[in-house]
């Protein structure tokens, strides 16, 4: 998950916030490892059937899993194949100590839609799954997708980023330290830090049981491979399918995403109000009406176009 500057209201100690994902399952879920290369399996959920729709694919961000999305899956699963998955080294997917990066784990995508025969795709990326799905766009493009759905995250500047934002930078770096020695508190207060919204009874234990999945050495390599590894912002020009980026109205990176939303031809840009990262646990009647009138106008042809 792309978390700084947001986590800096982490030091925030003590939250205790009672939210929860979704806990019923939707009709006709399956669960399964698939394997990706390289020794690297995921854990992969599947529900609901194809049908003349495109498939929908959840990409979560760092340290959460399929479950962060179990409201979507119930919401689209009787009209869509939906599928969601635990990106490497984290939940119940392969931990390993190579690869943990937006661009292997893009391959990890790209391998993982082959081998479940997820044809013209809708790609909906969250935090760092953005970076996960720019990676994916700078190696293979756009055009086996329907479209792109991309959720509260700026495509990084890669190491440009840390001259531009010095003082966001020192703050994050001063974070890692928090992280690895204190992660399941971190992990708590990351929670109470995105999402704003009370939840159903249980969630944040579950979702801090998934974050502690990933050994903090492993959680500190992705960070910094996710903000400063790679200029990803070239591949943003690449982009050739109907786009819609979310954005939260409270997000610091509320200009960067408008920026790359200019700079994806016909894409549109939509801000959320009263939420914060997690935009879909906060407001998800919201979100899921602006995913579904994406999807539905994909078989009119005006997902790409301004309203």
């Amino acid at each position: 998950m792309k978390l700084f500057p947001r986590l800096i209201v982490l030091l925030i100690a003590g939250i205790t916030a009672n939210a929860a994902v979704h806990a019923d399952s939707a009709p006709g879920v399956r669960e399964r490892k698939v394997d990706v290369g390289e020794g690297v399996s995921l854990r992969v959920i599947e529900a609901g059937q194809p049908g003349p729709g495109p498939t929908l694919v959840f990409v979560p961000g760092w340290s959460t899993g399929v479950d962060i999305w179990r409201q979507q899956i119930d919401c689209f699963a009787p009209t869509h194949r939906v599928i969601a998955f635990d990106p490497r080294s984290q939940g119940q997917s392969t931990i390993t100590t190579s690869g943990n990066t937006p661009e292997t784990r893009g391959q990890d995508l790209h391998n993982l839609l082959e081998r479940v025969d997820a044809r013209r795709p809708v790609l909906i990326g969250w935090s760092q799954g953005v970076e996960d799905l720019t990676a994916y766009i700078e190696r293979y493009g756009t055009h086996d997708l329907a479209g792109l759905f991309l959720v509260d995250a700026a495509a990084s500047d890669g190491a440009d980023g840390i001259a531009a934002r010095p003082q966001e930078t020192s703050a994050q770096f001063r974070m890692f330290a928090i992280y690895q020695a204190h992660q399941e508190e971190y992990l708590r207060g990351m929670m109470g830090a995105i999402i704003s919204k009370p939840q159903p009874e249980g969630t944040i234990d579950r979702l801090v049981a998934t974050g502690m999945k990933t050994p903090p050495t492993v959680g500190t390599a992705m960070l910094v491979a996710d903000l400063f590894g790679v200029n990803r912002t070239a591949a943003l020009k690449k982009i050739d399918c109907p786009t819609l980026i979310i954005a939260s109205a409270k997000s610091d990176e509320l200009a960067r995403q408008q920026a790359g939303a200019n700079r994806i031809p016909h894409a549109r840009f939509e801000k959320v109000e009263d939420a914060a990262h997690a935009v879909f646990l906060d407001q998800p009647e919201r979100f899921d009406e602006l995913l579904e009138k994406f999807v539905k106008d994909l078989t009119t042809g005006s997902a790409g176009s301004m309203p």
